[in-house]
């Protein structure tokens, strides 16, 4: 994960220049244009995983996206692309490729390898500030998880730790819990 600041006003500009140039995903997370390299296998893995249980568990009316970016409300530069998204179905159908925040039932970050704590804590503040209700973000590094719930004032109330094996629950309408049990684990880091 890399992030670079910008001129205000042609950060959009600038975060396309450089995912048409290098393929790399970029977001704007707090006026803060943030790069991440193509996810690695298991970074990958994890996240098919946790698409097929939610897919298979979700009602008619939702569906799990990756690669779908969320807005920010009231700033037209910031948005952010996570791993996952809970989004209505007919998501499927929208031309736009801007998803609004309170139509988000849950977002999904996988950590990276490299992904730094302030980062982590920044993309954390802005699914709080943007209102999306639910964040849950996986740590293959570790084999834990976090639960975030309960926006308010730009801070999540509810948050929920847990390891690999321990089932998320996770609030209605979205399925009861998701398994953890059998999601990699990145190799240690030498």
């Amino acid at each position: 994960m890399t992030a670079i600041g910008a001129r205000p006003g042609r950060l959009r500009d600038v975060a396309e220049e450089i995912e048409q140039s290098t393929g790399l995903r970029v977001q704007i997370i707090g006026g803060t244009l943030v790069m991440s390299p193509t996810p690695r296998g298991k970074h990958a893995g994890t996240v098919k995983r946790l698409s097929r249980q939610l897919d298979a568990k979700l009602p008619a009316d939702l569906g799990a996206y990756e690669v779908s970016s969320i807005n920010m409300p009231d700033n037209a530069e910031d948005y952010a692309t996570p791993d996952l998204v809970v989004l209505p179905s007919d998501w499927e159908d929208d031309d736009n490729w801007l998803a609004d925040p309170h139509d988000v039932e849950l977002a999904v970050e996988v950590i990276s390898t490299s992904e730094r704590v302030s980062l982590i804590a920044a993309k954390t503040n802005w699914y709080a500030i943007a209102g999306v209700p639910v964040l849950l973000a996986v740590d293959p590094r570790k084999g834990a998880w976090t639960l975030h719930t309960h926006p308010r004032d730009g801070e999540y109330q509810g948050v929920l730790h847990g390891k690999y094996g321990e089932a998320v629950p996770l609030p209605s309408p979205l399925p009861a819990e998701l398994d953890t049990s059998g999601l990699p684990l990145y190799a240690p880091h030498r």
